[in-house]
């Protein structure tokens, strides 16, 4: 199993986390308002396009060890399986030693820049380790050749694998305990050439669009390995008359990679402020003001997903990496916004760990420039003109805030920074029992073993009653302390 342990101070995850949700409880935008007041904005997060699974238990795996400074540390290594929203099942392994799978977690498909791989330079090794074992090469006998081992189980197969990409991932120092295990790992750490990233199973680029009623907004160009997609128009195009078409005009219902769609919507058109989708991180309601709206559109094929893709959860819960794929459901959704004067606002977001923060894409179809503030700074983006504005954010942050416009606009953005394996900020270390509890931790030997990620319903009780004998003894200590000094 994938896991998460106590490591030293300068190197936990956790109570850093908790600090960062801290200050990212504070992280509250709104774009500068016109007359109208915004609308609320959809608290349901959409994913950027591709998969979105739930994690469920480790079901392959083996015994790794880990040395560090404290000592060495058992765990649990080897492959998750993930439950695909609207059917099919994933196989991941974890890139993320240091912190734990929660259980029942969302996933989303996301490109490496948003995760830890994004600055990584052996992420490329690592999808190369993924191509080249278990169990994309499930000839047990000729992997084992390959390894110069004699037998290998599937077991020993996940377990090398795993620790083999734990070193690239993680830098870990962590050995497979079965011996023909580590052999595998070290063949395969040994071998390992870069590769590149896999595109995305299914993507909209852009993923929102905007312009004048009358017009088609656009293009929008679907990017997908699947042979082809079905293409969902808005909810309400009965009565708002927007239509999904091609460059001619003409009606789609289906599309291949590279077809390029629009939004047709007709000059007066007018919405009664439904639900539309955002982008990779949030989702925003736009109140109609005259003729002004928004509308979405869907697309969802039916496709492998191809190994290497990473997966992330705003849960705090580790970051994964596609192993194996079924035939399994992706979808994408964008949105146009339009309005007939003023500034005419898109927006969309991605997490850029490279550049530490969230890169917010502002695009202005209007006449007027479009004004907002965040975080204290005042953006503007001209009429006809479109800028990327960087949010800086600390690692592990947790940040929620909404950007408004005219007529009611508002799009918010919520989610987690998780660019390192690592937390070299130390002296953070108290956490509390409202903390989310490693998912499935199974009972360890000792007390230096690490918090394996695959356990049992005994977990809250067990990290509660540690918890409260930790705050013990430290006020114990606490109280020691102040009475020798008082007595000096």
């Amino acid at each position: 199993m994938c896991a998460s342990y106590a490591a030293p101070p300068a190197r936990r995850r956790g109570a850093a986390r908790i600090a960062a949700a801290t200050l990212g409880s504070g992280l509250v935008a709104a774009g500068v308002l016109t007359a109208a007041g915004p609308a609320a904005a959809d608290e349901t997060p959409r994913s950027p396009g591709g998969a979105s699974a739930t994690i469920g238990g480790l079901k392959t795996y083996g015994t790794a060890v880990v040395h560090d400074d404290t000592g060495d540390h058992q765990v649990s290594a080897g492959l998750f399986e993930m439950s695909v929203d609207g059917g099919g099942m994933l196989q991941t392994y974890c890139v993320d030693l240091h912190n734990p799978t929660q259980r029942d977690a969302r996933y989303h498909e996301t490109p490496w820049s948003g995760t830890s791989l994004g600055t990584n330079k052996d992420a490329g090794k690592i999808r190369w380790i993924l191509q080249h074992s278990y169990p994309q090469v499930n000839d047990l006998a000729a992997l084992a050749d390959k390894a110069g081992v004699k037998n290998l189980t599937e077991q020993d197969a996940a377990a090398g694998t795993q620790v083999a990409i734990w070193r690239y991932s993680d830098g870990a120092d962590v050995d497979a305990v079965d011996p023909q295990a580590e052999k595998l790992a070290d063949y395969l750490q040994k071998s390992a050439q870069d590769m590149a990233e896999p595109r995305a199973s299914l993507t909209l680029d852009p993923p929102a669009v905007s312009g004048r009623p009358g017009e088609r907004l656009g293009p929008v160009t679907v990017h997908t390995d699947a042979s082809s997609v079905t293409v969902t128009p808005p909810a309400d195009a009965a009565t708002s008359g927007v239509r999904v078409v091609d460059a001619h005009g003409k009606p789609v219902t289906s599309a291949t990679d590279g077809s390029r769609l629009y939004f047709d919507v007709p000059k007066d058109t007018t919405t009664d402020g439904g639900d539309s989708t955002g982008d990779a991180i949030g989702d925003a309601t736009h109140a109609a003001g005259g003729p002004a709206g928004t509308a979405e559109l869907t697309v969802q094929a039916s496709t492998t997903v191809p190994v290497g893709r990473a997966f992330t959860s705003d849960s705090r819960s580790q970051t994964q990496i596609l192993a194996g794929s079924s035939e399994s459901t992706v979808s994408a959704t964008a949105t146009a916004t339009w309005a007939a004067q003023g500034p005419v606002p898109a927006l969309a977001a991605e997490k850029d760990c490279a550049k530490g923060g969230l890169d917010i894409q502002a695009v202005n179809k209007g006449d007027e420039p479009f004004t907002f503030a965040l975080m204290g700074t005042q953006h503007s983006i001209p009429a006809h003109a479109s800028r990327t504005v960087l949010i800086p954010l600390q690692e592990d942050q947790a940040y929620d805030f909404t950007i408004t416009g005219p007529a009611g606009f508002a799009q918010r953005f919520t989610g987690i920074l998780d660019c390192r394996t690592q937390n070299d900020t130390a002296g953070l270390t108290t956490q509390t029992v409202a903390d989310p509890t490693p998912a499935m931790a199974g009972n360890v030997a000792d007390t230096t073993d690490l918090a394996e990620t695959g356990g049992n319903d005994t977990t809250p009780l067990i990290a509660a009653t540690g918890l409260s004998l930790l705050v013990l003894g430290a006020t114990a200590l606490s109280i020691v302390h102040k009475k020798k000094t008082t007595q000096d």
